[in-house]
């Protein structure tokens, strides 16, 4: 049985060091991360290399169960997906496994409150803005990578790995990008 870790944040300001350590203290032999949003599987590599490695009797472990997603489809499919290798899930705070038949009720639940809070998150970050917008201090979020860098290293026959590395971010992030300037 291999233990294999797995943390995520959100944004690339965001730092998991954290969420390795721990994971690494748990006994996880291999721990992926990544630095992307929890809303959807969309551009989560490393989660489904992570899926894709698991195999009969391992454990994947991740920190806090808004970690692995805020959508609880999401989590339910991944679940299902980690049982279908014959693998478990294992959430530490608080502390929840698959083993059980107690613990996929309990993931339900939980899953339900991440997605939940989400909603919340969103809801609150709309009414900020709108009193920002009409108190006339809304500029609009910072923009967190240099898009003309990436499309200038992109011109260059720089490639999306590399480009990624040197600016800091995502290879879905330059991706991104590169798609919009219809590069």
């Amino acid at each position: 049985m291999t233990k294999i870790g797995y943390a995520r944040v959100s944004t690339i300001d965001q730092d998991f060091e954290l969420q390795q350590q721990r994971l690494r203290a748990e006994g996880c032999l291999i721990v992926r991360a990544e630095k992307v949003s929890g809303a959807s599987r969309d551009g989560r590599t490393e989660l489904a290399t992570v899926i894709e490695f698991l195999r009969e009797g391992d454990e994947l472990v991740v920190t806090r169960l808004d970690r692995l997603g805020r959508d609880t489809r999401d989590v339910l499919n991944i679940v299902h997906e980690c049982e279908q290798r014959g693998a478990c899930l294992t959430i530490l705070d608080p502390h929840v496994s698959t083993r059980g038949e107690m613990g996929h009720v309990i993931l339900t639940v939980l899953g339900m409150v991440a997605q939940m809070e989400r909603r919340f998150i969103k809801e609150r970050q709309r009414e900020g803005i709108e009193r920002a917008k009409s108190a006339g201090r809304y500029t609009g979020g910072k923009l967190r990578v240099d898009y003309q860098k990436i499309r200038q290293l992109s011109a260059s026959g720089i490639g999306v790995t590399a480009i990624a590395k040197e600016i800091g971010c995502s290879r879905m992030q330059v991706y991104r990008v590169l798609n919009a300037a219809g590069t």
